[in-house]
């Protein structure tokens, strides 16, 4: 029984990386709104980055969630 409620407590403190993945979304784009606001002439140099950004925050949050998933199901 403990160990059942373990794993869902594991599962709900593996989600946390969606919070994480949400904010830094949002903070990575207003960033770059800031940023091309402040200087439009160099938002096109850097619009990669915050691509690359934008996929490596997604990633962790779906690997958080692929965490929890493997909590529940396979643990």
């Amino acid at each position: 029984m403990e160990a059942e409620a373990a794993k869902y407590i594991g599962a709900g403190l593996a989600t946390f990386g969606m919070l994480g993945a949400a904010l830094g979304v949002g903070n990575i784009f207003s960033s770059f709104l800031t940023g091309a606001l402040r200087n439009p002439s160099a938002a096109p140099a850097q619009f990669g980055n915050l691509i690359f950004g934008f996929a490596v925050t997604e990633a962790l949050g779906i690997f958080s969630l692929l965490i929890a998933l493997l909590l529940l199901f396979v643990v």
